[in-house]
């Protein structure tokens, strides 16, 4: 490495324990492509002293191969580590590195600045405590930067630094750095970013990324990697209400029993009265274990053992909070989602969602509204497709604790996966506005329902309808009910038909399709013997033709008579 501190060859031991004992940033950066921003992790790497020197030389030679900054040295090479990227310059997945200044650890996360990867920038995201918003000096406020400034407002990163590079490249105009400044200042009003701090940089040249620079006297802040050694993130977390999902049962013998996993919030000390979620039981904390020893106090985010006074039933999956704190338990609330997949989002579809260390079976029941990140205007929708995001109501088959992500960011945000591919195809932000709620999903009380005749169609495009077909003979019916139903279903309806003899169980007919199939917004056709009265009944003897084609063309006429085709 280039530059080392003393104390590992004079004391390696105290070197170490300095080192633990560092505060870890979080860290990512983002913006628009070509922003600069590989180069300013690379810039922060070198500048700080922290590149091995045969790493040097060898970006030094892919320098001369596939390098982008002229006769600069291309340090973006440190960090695009996927030959896809080395070769078009641009970053595709989340990169990764680590480093250290004598004040603290760093771990940068380098996520994508196109489009179709917005949402490997949102994983990137998720653990950071700051984001280096960059800003091309030349260009001003794109596209994909109002995105990740969303993003990141929607992940809850309470400090924001943008970065307006390349600022040789505009002759260090101060006129431009206070011009991006207000436009980036009036956009940011719409989101939830309470510490926003403006850098003016150049990541190629090094001005103000870890020295001030000397050409942009005008700039009274600090350097760039002064506010990362000094940005306070001590008070971010959540240090009032206790949340401790249970990841393992630790029970190495007869007289052990622990219960391990980590703090997300709150603080817990032995003789601290907890209660156990979902169950409800009771019990007091007898100690707090961890690797060397016994400690009288944890705090997030400290991955510790907590034994119980009492022996209850608990499992991985549980919660422990602090029994006179005692959040609610839901089964349905609503959630921020970003779309991860492909595939495009099924409202209704049951996927497995997965909140901390709990599984459990759901889905999103209802999209509410999508997002246009560009404007933060949202507008109505029945689906998600990837790397959109939108207002969602989950549904999930047993109550769960879902928090506010704003004040929870551990149990207040969820991944949803597909069953059958085990593919991760959405991240959610639970919100809490007194949205959720709890509902008996056994209730076959219609009037419970959250979703109305309207929604339904909305959704299917289509008004819910029953339609009978009776007279003639049985041959003739059903060729006429199966004939209709697959007419109706190719031109995109929500249709499903039964002939008597699937009937034959229920013993009223009408009472049955009007309480179900209708009420799901469904077109629904039926084999009887007489009409019923309030549907479109079809007598087959009295369609005035000599073919059963004939018959059917007729039977189509009917339909579009009433809007249903």
């Amino acid at each position: 490495m280039s530059h080392h501190s003393d104390l590992i060859e004079s004391d390696i031991q105290e070197y170490l324990h300095q080192h633990e004992n560092k505060e870890l940033l979080r860290f990512l950066t983002c913006g628009s492509v070509d922003d600069g921003k590989s180069t300013l992790i690379g810039r922060l790497l070198h500048d700080s002293k922290m590149i091995y020197e045969d790493q040097l030389a060898a970006i030094q030679k892919d320098n001369e191969r596939v390098g982008n900054a002229g006769e600069e040295l291309d340090l973006a090479l440190l960090v695009d580590g996927l030959q896809a990227e080395r070769e078009q310059g641009i970053t595709i997945d989340v990169a990764y590195r680590y480093f250290s200044t004598s004040k603290r650890k760093f771990i940068i996360a380098d996520t994508p600045g196109h489009e179709q990867y917005t949402r490997n920038m949102a994983t990137g995201a998720s653990t950071c405590d700051l984001a280096i918003i960059l800003i091309d000096a030349r260009y001003g406020v794109q596209v994909q930067t109002k995105r990740h400034s969303f993003i990141v407002s929607l992940l809850g990163l309470k400090h924001t630094v943008v970065a307006i590079n390349k600022m040789d490249l505009v002759d260090y105009s101060e006129e431009r750095f206070e011009e991006i400044k207000a436009e980036y200042l009036e956009f940011s009003k719409q989101l939830d970013l309470p510490d926003i701090q403006f850098v003016p940089l150049s990541a190629l040249k090094g001005d103000n990324v870890v020295s001030p620079s000397e050409s942009m006297t005008w700039f009274e802040g600090e350097p760039l990697m002064h506010t990362l050694e000094n940005v306070e993130i001590a008070n971010d977390q959540n240090f009032d209400e206790l949340r401790f999902p249970v990841q393992y049962v630790n029970r190495p013998n007869l007289d052990f029993r622990g219960y391990c996993g980590t703090l997300t919030s709150g603080i817990v000390r032995p003789g601290d009265e907890v209660t156990v979620l979902p169950s409800g039981k009771s019990s007091k904390v007898k100690s707090i274990v961890t690797f060397e020893g016994e400690i009288e106090e944890a705090f997030p985010p400290m991955a510790v053992t907590l034994t119980l006074e009492d022996e209850i039933d608990i499992s991985r999956g549980d919660m422990l909070v602090h029994s006179d704190a005692v959040p609610q338990s839901t089964n349905r609330f609503d959630a921020m989602v970003v779309w991860m997949s492909e595939q495009s989002m099924q409202a209704g579809r049951q996927y497995e969602v997965k909140l901390n260390t709990t599984r459990v079976a759901g889905g999103i029941s209802n999209v509410r509204n999508r997002v246009d990140v560009n404007t933060l205007e949202e507008s109505p929708a029945s689906s998600l497709e990837l790397n959109e995001i939108g207002r969602c109501e989950i549904t999930l088959e047993r109550p769960v604790v879902a928090d506010d992500y704003r004040s929870h960011h551990g149990t207040g945000s969820f991944i949803i996966v597909d069953r059958l591919t085990n593919e991760t195809v959405a991240a959610g932000m639970s919100i809490n506005d007194g949205s959720s709620q709890l509902v008996d999903l056994n209730s076959n009380l219609v009037n419970e329902s959250r979703i109305t005749a309207a929604d339904r169609t909305i959704r299917f495009g289509q008004q819910a309808a029953t339609i009978t077909v009776s007279g003639g003979s049985a041959e003739q019916r059903q060729t006429i009910l199966f004939s209709l139903e697959s007419v109706l279903f190719e031109q995109g309806r929500a249709v499903v038909a039964f002939n008597e003899e699937q009937l034959s169980g229920v013993d009223n007919k009408a009472s049955a399709l009007e309480g179900l199939l209708n009420q799901a917004g469904l077109i629904s056709i039926l084999e009887t013997e007489e009409g019923i009265q309030g549907a479109l009944n079809i007598q087959v003897d009295q369609l005035d033709a000599d073919t059963a084609n004939g018959q059917l063309e007729l039977a189509i006429e009917l339909l579009k008579q009433k809007n249903l085709i």
